[in-house]
């Protein structure tokens, strides 16, 4: 096994994200929370209010070795859409707005890197609004979120938003799947 990097990713609400990741070979733990914001110890209503400067967030603590930083990035990129600033689908508030915060100076040129890529090759029809930003202030949200859609598979949310970004990776990573 590499050396275990971690990488903050926010990609729209974390039941979601932390869905896929979940099933990424080489991720070694995915964990819901909040990030990137002013307060200290937000909950999830203060977060929700979208008075802290949080970002709902997953955190990601991987080895390289099994799973590249790209790779990972690619998944994000996939699974949720980066153009929509402050929004995810019918979610909206600056707790779900787009971003990588790294912990590494080679997170951030991939995260530079792959952004530039797909604007030159015109991947969206708008504007990437991703923030690539340090990780800073994060915390972990409240152990209810933890594992939310593996505990809760058929609550609404889950089945109509969490399950097809699930199955979209599925689909288009099968190479990246745990066996």
């Amino acid at each position: 096994m590499g050396e275990k990097q971690t990488i903050v990713l926010g990609g729209g609400c974390f039941w979601c994200t932390e869905a896929v990741y979940k099933e990424v070979k080489g991720v070694l733990d995915v964990e819901s929370g909040y990030s990137n914001g002013q307060a200290q110890h937000p909950s999830y209503e203060q977060v929700c209010t979208g008075g802290t400067g949080h970002n709902e967030v997953v955190k990601l603590s991987y080895d390289p070795a099994q799973v590249s930083t790209r790779q990972l990035l690619e998944i994000f990129f996939v699974v949720h859409d980066p153009t929509t600033l402050n929004r995810q689908g019918s979610d909206s508030g600056t707790q779900y707005r787009s971003g990588i915060y790294y912990t590494t100076q080679e997170q951030k040129q991939a995260a530079e890197d792959i952004i530039r890529e797909m604007t030159q090759d015109k991947v969206y029809d708008r504007p990437i609004v991703t923030e690539v930003k340090p990780k800073e202030n994060y915390w972990k949200a409240e152990e209810y979120h933890q594992d939310f859609f593996e505990k809760n598979p058929d609550q609404g949310y889950c089945m109509a938003v969490a399950a097809p970004k699930v199955a979209k990776f599925r689909k288009t990573f099968v190479d990246l799947q745990r066996s």
